[in-house]
């Protein structure tokens, strides 16, 4: 009968004197007669020795196999790299000079008594171990069951589960109730695509994959739970990119009931952003209390305007300076085309950017035409001059003031935005984060956190023909019904100012939240604004309509990206990399052919 053990951490079964271990890094006391299992990692044949590394998801583990076993050692003589095996034996200390210390295992081995071949393998497709030349991410995923052997594959999963262990102990630790919300949901404005799923039995109808569980957390304030989270499943039809899978994806998702003012929820998770830069990543968190005026924190709270006008991005990477600085009043009478007809002049100064090479400025310039400039002006410093194909068309007191401005000395580069002020936020947002890149000022061992706060309610879409929701419907604009009310032109409608916020990291958006909606006056408003009818509303929210008619309490909550979050604390630069089971960069799953066509049957019975 077999006895489960707990030594040193490990789990262990004990059958009379036979061991088996839970993990091959358990395996490292000598004397001890063991069962350990796994796959043969590479074999080396000595003669009248065959030695094998047997590895699990925790180390190696030297087995020797002696020619005075026949039974075992003929066995042995036909292993080929991951073949599954179980070998029983004795562990023994290693000869002094023979010891690895580079795997935990590598002060002793296993001299195996007897070996069972649980299951052969043919040659591998792709080679997980070999991490200098790593196949196609095409033919990992196709075969991602193998690339997810590979240590590093291990090692993402693992910390994937200790970081939601640690979201659930937090949240637990805070009273707040972990509630799963429906799956099959009804379409809403998220700002995404849905993914749309028709009703066999309400034909013609569909349900829609939920972009995010928010109505269902709002209802459940109104139903009186104070508060509420969950490791969400979410889902959006938007274009895959390095830090955004395709389809699905996983948040974080929390709502706090009785809150009216935003920073009683950014007080409340804060610590655990915290907890999971310094304590599960291992790196420094940057005190950036100097940034803006709060309450001491190292996390500032920075408007969106600021960090519009100060960063060009309202996600800034705060690890590194190069601010964009105002240079409008320095050119009011300028004589110099480009930026005479401009409505705004910005620049950064590059430290060191004078090194840039012909070729490189080049490379820059596209990147910043492609953010909408027509070119890019700049000006480097050497050997006392400013030198620049501009500065001819410059006058003195002009140069003078660019230099004191920007506080460039000799060796640096300061370059032009010059254009609308979104225009010239924008392109220099791009080229701020591009030159960080270029001269490796993003400190990976270091999290720069940041709340954004005061966001707009409304802005232009993507066309720049109508105005739509900034984030989403459903926060409370400060001010409440009356800001909207006031709001007659669409200048005073893109000044009203929503109570939401983004958290981002190093860079990234990984947190987006906001005091909610829980008025149905100002619910009908904030769509009246765009043009939509009250029967619209209630035709897309009636349940929360409906809800918040009978007692609904304040409530305020956010989102944690948890993908992204992972992806930037263990250092990876795609976000697929932290799904076992991610699909490509087109949103296809080469593993499993999905998506694919079904049969035509299954299309009748859906009435389609």
């Amino acid at each position: 009968m077999q006895r489960r053990l707990v030594k040193d951490g490990q789990i262990e079964y004990n059958n009379r004197d036979m061991k088996r271990t839970f993990n091959i890094q358990a395996a490292q006391l000598a004397g001890e007669k063991i069962s350990v299992s796994g796959w043969v990692h590479s074999r080396r044949d000595h003669g009248g020795l065959i030695f094998v590394d047997l590895r699990d998801h925790t180390s190696l583990l030297q087995l020797v196999f002696n020619s005075d076993n026949p039974e075992a050692f003929s066995l042995a003589d036909e292993l080929r790299d991951e073949f599954v095996i179980r070998a029983e034996g004795m562990v023994r200390e290693r000869a002094a000079g023979l010891k690895n210390d580079k795997i935990p295992t590598g002060a002793v081995e296993l001299v195996v008594e007897k070996l069972t071949l649980l299951n052969r393998a043919e040659t591998l497709p792709i080679q997980p171990f070999a991490e200098e030349n790593q196949a196609g991410e095409d033919l990992r995923f196709k075969y991602r069951y193998l690339d997810l052997r590979r240590p590093k594959m291990q090692q993402m999963l693992k910390k994937r589960a200790e970081m939601y262990r640690r979201m659930h102990q937090y949240m637990d630790d805070r009273d707040f109730i972990e509630i799963q919300t429906p799956i099959l949901a009804n379409s809403s404005p998220e700002g995404a695509r849905d993914f749309l799923i028709p009703s066999r039995l309400q034909e013609g109808k569909f349900y829609a994959l939920p972009q995010a569980p928010q109505q269902f957390k709002q209802l459940l304030m109104v139903g009186g739970v104070p508060r509420y989270y969950q490791l969400a499943a979410c889902f959006r039809d938007e274009d895959p990119r390095a830090d955004r899978l395709y389809g699905e994806f996983y948040q974080l998702d929390l709502e706090m009931s009785f809150v009216e003012d935003g920073e009683e929820v950014r007080q409340e998770v804060e610590p655990l952003m915290r907890q999971l830069a310094t304590e599960f990543a291992g790196k420094k968190l940057l005190d950036l209390s100097g940034l803006a005026v709060g309450d001491g924190s190292p996390i500032p709270r920075i408007s969106y305007r600021d960090t519009m006008e100060t960063y060009g991005s309202d996600k800034p990477d705060l690890r590194f300076g190069m601010e964009l600085i105002e240079l409008t009043d320095v050119f009011t009478g300028t004589e110099f085309g480009v930026f005479k007809n401009a409505e705004c002049i910005k620049a950064i100064c590059v430290k060191n950017g004078a090194s840039l090479s012909r070729k490189q400025i080049d490379q820059f310039t596209d990147i910043a035409k492609s953010e909408g400039a027509g070119g890019l002006a700049y000006i480097t410093y050497q050997d006392g001059e400013a030198k620049s194909p501009i500065a001819k068309f410059l006058s003195e007191t002009e140069l003078t003031a660019i230099q004191q401005k920007t506080g460039a000395v000799d060796g640096d580069a300061v370059f032009f935005g010059a254009d609308t002020r979104p225009v010239v936020n924008a392109v220099l947002g791009r080229l701020r984060n591009e030159f960080a890149t270029n001269f490796n000022l993003k400190k990976s061992d270091e999290v720069a956190l940041a709340w954004i706060v005061d966001f707009p309610f409304y802005e232009w879409d993507d066309h720049g023909k109508k105005l739509d929701f900034g984030h989403n419907p459903f926060s409370m604009p400060k001010g409440g019904l009356e800001a909207l009310e006031s709001a007659t032109t669409d200048t005073e409608k893109l000044a009203i100012v929503a109570d939401q916020f983004d958290m981002v990291m190093n860079g990234y958006e990984i947190c987006s939240g906001g005091v909610r909606n829980h008025n149905p006056a100002v619910l009908y408003k904030v769509f009246d604004l765009l043009g939509f009818s009250e029967s619209y509303v209630e035709e897309k929210f009636g349940a929360m309509l409906n809800a918040f008619k009978y007692g609904a309490p304040p409530h305020a909550g956010c989102a944690f990206g948890v993908d992204r979050i992972l992806m930037e604390l263990i250092d990876e630069t795609n976000v697929r990399e932290t799904l076992a089971f991610p699909k490509n960069g087109s949103g296809v799953d080469v593993m499993m052919a999905s998506p694919s066509t079904v049969d035509p049957a299954q299309l009748k019975e859906l009435g389609l």
